[in-house]
């Protein structure tokens, strides 16, 4: 008897619930990561938890994460964490989430998204 009604409450609770399942988006879509992507994150909506897939030949890009300051002046912190397999999946943290590439003048040409996750 008691095993039915624990069955019955958990139903009722799963049925309640609403789960949240992280997104996952690919940076510059079809496209890639490559010159020009700053924007591509504008109107979509991040949740903390959701992933970014960078895809780009291995070589001749790099993804870093950066602070405020890093982003806005494309400069690369000596502590940075950098991504480089052609294939990085980078998970957001909640609020603001900014990753620039990292070889010289590619973030100037706009290799570089700011993410804010709610």
């Amino acid at each position: 008897m008691n095993s039915i009604f624990a069955g019955i409450v958990l139903l009722i609770v799963l049925l309640h619930s609403n789960p949240a399942f992280a997104a996952n988006y690919v940076v510059g879509d079809a496209s890639g990561w490559k010159f020009n992507v700053a924007g591509w994150e504008n109107g979509k909506s991040f949740k903390t938890g959701d992933t970014l897939v960078f895809k780009y030949t291995p070589g001749a890009h790099n993804v870093v994460v950066v602070d405020k300051a890093s982003y806005d002046a494309c400069i690369v912190p000596g502590n940075a964490k950098t991504y480089a397999s052609g294939n990085d999946v980078i998970t957001l943290g909640k609020g603001p989430n900014y990753l620039i590439c990292g070889l010289p003048q590619h973030c100037a040409f706009g290799m570089k998204i700011a993410a804010n996750a709610a």
